[in-house]
């Protein structure tokens, strides 16, 4: 949900445990610089090196030919964040301790910007969306860690930034570096003094790109979604060749790792979207390298980890990574053999979204284990689609299969509490209803979690929750969806929350009001929910009402702008303009991006005579507001109002 203004609008028997990188030397590194590019929610069949006949990749399917495929890569979670900080720190979820987005990651678990900061490179990353945004811990180490997203033109705020955007930070960044700086052109008789320019640093660069995540293009279009999505993931794939483009001749000292972070369902084993469910349709991934050390146009067929990405990238540059679960591919990048070991996976988002059982799974030999109430044994050599269940065929597999997911983790949870804006902004993205956040209890108990809901017996409801939280439906259709959810789930806030703001939207506040209340009444902590009913309740002018709804928002959340600028708007409407002033210009101290605040303090010290104050925020306004947005006119009238 955005912000509102109330008022105003065969089994390997491998130990589990964490291993550190092999301890033989690591071999003279022919690289210097790492570039590690993430692209959210990408299928590798959608990639024209993995097969997809009518993609538009080259610049992946470059890097592909040059370097390094591997054919089947996975997640070790189909979540943003948890798969993110396996790919940085080489770690399973259980070990660097982000199981859900928003589940902050453990400041002890070494990185590979802490690592490559400790060898005096330049280190940088640069992100798209709020799952990484930086107060989930994924910022350790980075000099530069851009993740501002910028407010819409309306002042909203936004969960994510274009791939364009992304890049051109990145860029700009190699180039304040010198890592982007043009060769001078050689010269054949160069003057004696003209010193040699120096090298570069050395450098790290992550790049997180998100087009390919739902809502996929304009869903009014009518376009087949498959198609939408190919247009995403070709944007992004063009984003890639410019950044590439912008080495110059650092590539030629760079190794390059391009991944997915998760897959995406597009109707599959009745999933759409992901964060659920733990089939390869979700855990699959692209994953290429390619750079100095790195043989050209190989396929590894072999199965492997994100978790054995960082152990891998540093051997390429000279290093170790301690304490991990994934291993260092270097000798398979060589052609040797891949060892025999299992992989493990998970998803912990039906526990902590839906309050459901979470499901774990091991990868061991021709065998894939499901671990839920009800188990799932495929043999992914004869059936890759993971269409029949052998489970109750081969339940001596199955038992020790459940063991060996066990030794990673259990099925409860020890979870913090996920709240106040980033519940929120998470929810904007599809992310974290907060069903389940309601009982903490839950999550933590062992014995409750043998009551849970198995996943796969509410597939039609997570899947009609999934169409809605894309952003796919619209209209009438997202409204008859929420209406259909609340009465099949009368407990899910989040859709409560979703129908109550559809309907007012649409102006009918009198059938919104109760689905505010509804959503409060389900445990969600959501100041949302009480800006909404403020909304109704100021309409009727019940400004008593309304007050009290903001001061319960004001208690969810005491730093949050949104609501600190509604109680001034409310001050306002009462007539009580100092106080509207105070709280307006406490909100600009919070956020000094919230524009509606920001005009609405200009319009207070004009009613209130403060004519330089008012002319003083309108022109401040106008300055942070860009060239095309639609309220420059309106704030230009007040200004020459107070002038």
């Amino acid at each position: 949900m955005r912000r509102r203004f109330a008022l105003a609008i065969g089994l390997a028997a491998l130990a589990v445990t964490m291993a550190c990188s092999s301890a033989a030397p690591a071999p003279k590194p022919a690289a210097r610089n790492l570039l590690l590019v993430t692209i959210d929610t990408l299928r590798a069949d959608r990639v024209g090196a993995y097969g997809h006949a009518r993609a538009r990749t080259p610049n992946l399917d470059a890097l592909a030919q040059g370097g390094v495929a591997f054919d089947r890569a996975y997640a070790a979670a189909p979540v943003t964040l948890p798969s993110h900080a396996t790919l940085l720190t080489g770690r399973y979820p259980p070990g660097h301790g982000s199981r859900d987005n928003g589940m902050r990651v453990s400041a002890d678990a070494p990185t590979l910007a802490t690592i490559f900061k400790a060898r005096g490179a330049k280190t940088a990353a640069f992100v798209a969306a709020f799952p990484l945004d930086h107060q989930f811990g994924l910022n350790r180490g980075f000099d530069v860690y851009g993740d501002r997203i910028p407010r819409a033109a309306d002042g909203r705020l936004e969960s994510e930034r274009p791939a364009s955007q992304v890049v051109e930070e990145a860029i700009a960044w190699l180039r304040q570096i010198g890592a982007a700086s043009p060769v001078p052109p050689a010269r054949s008789n160069p003057p004696a003094s003209t010193p040699a320019p120096p090298d570069p640093p050395a450098f790290f660069l992550w790049v997180h790109l998100f087009e390919p995540h739902a809502p996929y293009g304009d869903p009014s279009s009518g376009r087949p979604v498959a198609d939408r999505y190919d247009d995403e993931v070709a944007t992004v794939d063009r984003e890639v060749g410019r950044l590439l483009a912008a080495l110059g001749p650092a590539k030629a000292d760079t190794v390059v790792v391009a991944a997915g972070d998760h897959g995406e369902a597009f109707g599959e084993h009745g999933e759409f979207a992901h964060s659920i469910f733990v089939y390869d349709t979700t855990l699959r991934v692209p994953l290429i390298i390619n750079g100095p050390g790195v043989g050209a146009g190989a396929r590894i067929t072999g199965a492997v980890t994100l978790a054995d990405v960082a152990p891998t990238a540093l051997r390429l540059l000279g290093g170790t990574m301690p304490e991990v679960d994934g291993i260092d591919l270097t000798p398979a990048l060589g052609g040797a053999p891949l060892p025999q070991r299992e992989l493990y996976g998970e998803s912990f988002a039906p526990l902590v979204e839906f309050g459901w059982a979470p499901l774990r799974t091991i990868r061991s030999g021709r065998w894939k284990l499901i671990a839920a109430p009800k188990p799932e044994l495929f043999d992914i050599d004869q059936d890759p689609g993971e269409q029949t269940n052998l489970a109750s065929a081969n339940e001596p597999v199955v038992r020790e299969l459940e063991g060996r997911a066990s030794r990673y983790s259990g099925a409860d949870l020890n979870a913090a509490s996920i709240g106040g804006e980033a519940a929120e902004r998470l929810r904007a993205l599809g992310y974290s209803t907060g069903s389940a956040i309601r009982d903490q209890s839950a999550i933590r108990n062992p014995q409750s979690a043998m009551g849970r809901a198995d996943p796969k017996d509410r597939r039609e409801l997570a899947a009609r929750i999934a169409q809605v939280t894309s952003g796919e439906l619209t209209g009438a259709a997202l409204v008859s969806a929420l209406e259909a959810i609340v009465r099949d789930d009368p407990r899910n806030g989040q859709a409560h929350l979703r129908l109550a703001y559809a309907r007012l939207q649409a102006g009918d506040c009198a059938r919104a009001e109760p689905e505010f209340h509804a959503a409060a009444s389900s445990g969600l902590p959501s100041a949302d929910i009480y800006l909404g009913l403020a909304t109704c309740l100021g309409r009727r002018r019940d400004l008593a009402g309304a007050e009290r709804a903001l001061n319960e928002a004001r208690r969810l959340e005491p730093d949050n702008a949104s609501v600190t600028a509604n109680l001034g708007l409310l001050q306002a409407e009462k007539g009580n303009l100092p106080a509207a002033i105070q709280a307006l210009s406490a909100a600009l101290a919070i956020d000094p991006t919230l524009h509606e605040a920001r005009f609405n303090l200009a319009i207070a010290y004009a009613k209130a005579g403060r004519r330089s104050e008012a002319a003083a925020a309108a022109r401040e306004l106008l300055d942070r507001l860009p060239s095309n947005a639609p309220q420059r006119s309106e704030v230009e009238r007040l200004l020459r109002a107070v002038q």
